[in-house]
């Protein structure tokens, strides 16, 4: 008889079925089909029938908790607001900023590949900065609480440098700015954990959700006017959905942040090679 595999979790009433669902009340292991949606997450059958009292915490402990959780994310914001207000207030290091770290086509093939990942933190106004930390602050902590720091930053890093990639690649020879690769990097990390999650309740309407506003944002770029470069944006989402896709294989456990982190840089470092090789 084949083994399971180390650390593969399964289904406590369907033995024969993988899982990374686990029951908020008790912590059973439990499938798409015995997940029983409830205010506080996912329960199984047994701890969502007639007697069952949910335990509640207390909220200093949610709020310490969500500090302690989300410190990548609202250093992110930091970094991005006193860039981009820092340049707006000394136009001299807006400058200076821009010609440094901004990407331009001809440039990194002249080699300054770290354009690529230098102007993920630069906006070109209040509107750009506004929706996309906005954007962070709304589907950053999703991740970073799910799966940890370490491996939230090296995603935001790995879908943001692989926009940048398809920019590089099929762009037009113009300066390019914004995190916005990153954040759909974010959509598609989430599209790929809520499409697992999608014979749920709660998990199909975060997946019908999620696709409208995805929807909508891949359809603004191509409105007259606009001066959005869509090939970000679709480079970080097919990099986020390949990652996130990915960590949905590995265990939730302590030691797998380790592993999950080397996938996100393995994305990365694989978008750096194709824009130096080709």
């Amino acid at each position: 008889m084949d083994q399971p595999p180390a650390g593969q979790t399964y289904c406590y009433r369907h033995p024969d079925r993988p899982t990374r669902l686990r029951c908020s009340e008790c912590g059973r292991p439990i499938c798409p089909e015995c997940s029983r949606d409830a205010v506080v997450g996912q329960k199984c059958p047994e701890c969502t029938g007639p007697g069952q009292t949910t335990r509640v915490i207390p909220a200093r402990s949610l709020r310490s908790a969500g500090r302690r959780t989300t410190r990548v994310t609202l250093a992110l914001i930091v970094i991005n607001v006193i860039i981009y207000f820092g340049g707006e207030i000394f136009p001299a290091f807006r400058r200076e900023v821009l010609n440094g770290a901004a990407q331009h086509p001809v440039l990194v093939d002249a080699g300054e590949w770290w354009r690529l990942v230098t102007a993920m933190f630069l906006h070109g106004s209040i509107l750009h900065i506004l929706f996309n930390m906005y954007a962070l602050w709304l589907f950053g902590p999703v991740i970073e609480r799910r799966f940890g720091s370490l491996s939230f930053a090296s995603m935001y890093l790995a879908t943001g440098v692989a926009g940048a990639t398809l920019y590089q690649l099929i762009g037009p020879d113009a300066w390019a700015v914004g995190a916005s690769g990153a954040i759909f990097g974010l959509f598609g990390a989430l599209l790929a954990a809520s499409y697992r999650q999608r014979h749920t309740q709660a998990g199909s309407m975060v997946f019908r959700q999620l696709m409208i506003l995805l929807a909508i944002n891949l359809v603004i770029p191509f409105l007259p006017g606009s001066n959005i470069a869509w090939q970000a944006h679709i480079g970080g989402l097919v990099a986020g959905a390949l990652i996130g896709a990915a960590w949905d294989r590995l265990p939730l456990t302590k030691g797998s942040a380790g592993k999950r982190s080397a996938v996100a840089l393995a994305v990365g470092v694989a978008a750096f090679l194709v824009v130096l090789l080709v």
